[in-house]
């Protein structure tokens, strides 16, 4: 029954949308955090820590739902899954995204960052032979990238100067998120995909944390009780954002087509300059870039999808 429902392309795109969404929420998120906790844009150290405590947090969050779903504690299996997807989708992927980010402007880093779509489509149809490539899934995820790069057409610092640590490492990134959903798909073949989500978040998140300490990084955590409040809010609802949002992206993947799926995320660039503007009122995000790349990716989107939709 559940394959039935979530294999429908519409219930498939409602899904994924509420996932953007929460992924766009994390950028107002972000950068709240960092002045709320005293981190500063080029200490790295300290955005990993922050990282990986909300990692650490994602993790609990999805096996507690997880064992009390089942009415049991959900204990790890596979561990070699477990591995690979916190290696790839956590560690490699947020780490290199981190360091790159505190070395490019943030308009490269989101171009580059939704090329990973690309790199997904491909390593999927090429590398896991868990798909065709096909004509249509190429042309819908270019108009998409194009709306990608509309809406980024607000910022600064789109220029072809390239460096290793900084453009490089954000590409690194890229490719191991594709990596990543193209491993969730082939483990969720036998494995438990929210078990695999939850684990991987959590001994991620772990590595990350250290890492972060081991280099130095600190969350200033000095203010009245009223700031706590606030401080615990958003680390919980940034947990949240995590152990939502991709755990019920693996399991889109688990009955979809990788492509038809992973060409919805690039709505999250469009969700996160709206939900900046509405949360930090950066007004140069908003403008007739937004409505020109919303109408790009809901045509790629749907040329993607089309055959699918049109043979039922």
């Amino acid at each position: 029954m559940t394959h039935k429902y979530l294999s429908k392309t519409s219930v498939m795109i409602i899904v994924a949308m509420f996932c953007c969404f929460l992924w766009g929420s994390a950028f107002g998120c972000i950068k709240i955090g960092y002045e709320m906790f005293k981190i500063s844009g080029n200490d790295t150290a300290s955005q990993i820590l922050f990282a990986g405590i909300r990692f650490t947090i994602a993790g609990i969050m999805v096996i507690a739902v997880e064992s009390v779903r089942q009415r049991k504690f959900v204990k790890p299996e596979h561990p070699g899954y477990i591995a690979t997807l916190a290696t790839f989708q956590t560690v490699l992927q947020y780490l290199f995204f981190y360091i790159g980010l505190a070395h490019t402007t943030g308009v490269k880093a989101s171009i580059i960052t939704g090329a990973g779509t690309f790199f997904t489509i491909l390593i999927c149809a090429l590398g896991f032979k868990q798909e065709k490539l096909t004509t249509k899934k190429v042309v819908g995820s270019l108009i998409g990238f194009a709306g990608l790069i509309v809406v980024n057409l607000t910022g600064t610092g789109l220029n072809f100067d390239l460096k290793f640590i900084g453009e490089g490492f954000i590409f690194i990134a890229a490719f191991s998120g594709a990596m990543a959903q193209g491993y969730i798909k082939k483990f969720s073949k036998d494995a438990n995909v929210v078990m695999l989500s939850g684990y991987q978040f959590f001994f991620g998140g772990v590595v990350m944390t250290i890492a972060g300490l081991v280099f130095g990084g600190k969350m200033s955590w000095s203010g009245d009780a009223w700031f706590i409040v606030k401080a615990v809010a958003l680390i919980l609802y940034m947990g949240f954002i995590s152990a939502a949002a991709y755990t019920l992206w693996g399991i889109l993947l688990k009955y979809n087509d990788v492509s038809k799926v992973a060409t919805c995320k690039f709505m999250n660039p469009i969700f996160g300059a709206v939900l900046s503007f509405a949360i930090l009122q950066e007004a140069n995000v908003m403008g007739w870039q937004i409505m020109v790349a919303l109408a790009l990716v809901c045509i790629g989107i749907f040329v993607v999808n089309y055959e699918k939709t049109s043979s039922k």
